[in-house]
């Protein structure tokens, strides 16, 4: 007998986490880590403060389930939504080229004055995009049902010699 899952509208409901502190952070950053994006699913609400940025995420906390039952990896839509942010800049990232593929690497927080402070998000080929924010609100939340991962392996970070 097969365990019951997210997609077969089971136990597994959709994720949605908020952070509010750098521990917090940590483990949001660790669950968005290899998402993939295009810089077209990217906006910043200038008015609003809010910056958005829908994700095609791996799936870490199925990695070890789908392993053992030698199905295959899975990802699932999720939009990073950052709440209070002041100014966005860019650094290795174009946003007028809208099919440029955005490979999430982490997420930081640098603390400043008060609660304010600067996100960091961190892309593969030294892209990255700095948030000023008036404090830390950061929210991840699944949009999909999870979906067969394109790559049958899960990604990996081998480090340098």
């Amino acid at each position: 007998m097969e365990d019951a899952r997210f997609e077969d509208g089971a136990v597994e409901k959709p994720m949605r986490l908020r952070a509010e502190t750098s521990d917090d952070l940590v483990v949001i950053s660790a669950l968005v880590q290899d998402a993939v994006a295009q810089t077209s699913d990217m906006s910043w609400l200038k008015r609003k403060h809010r910056f958005a940025l829908l994700l095609n995420r791996f799936r870490w906390e199925d990695r070890e389930d789908a392993a053992r039952a030698n199905r295959p990896f899975e990802r699932v839509q999720s939009m990073l939504t950052i709440d209070g942010v002041l100014s966005v800049k860019g650094q290795g990232v174009d946003p007028t080229d809208k099919d440029t593929v955005l490979d999430l690497l982490s997420i930081a927080f640098e603390a400043g004055e008060d609660l304010a402070g600067r996100l960091m998000l961190t892309f593969a080929g030294d892209g990255a995009i700095a948030l000023d924010v008036e404090c830390l609100d950061v929210t991840l939340q699944d949009m999909s049902r999870p979906y067969e991962a394109r790559a049958q392996r899960v990604p990996s970070h081998p480090e340098d010699g």
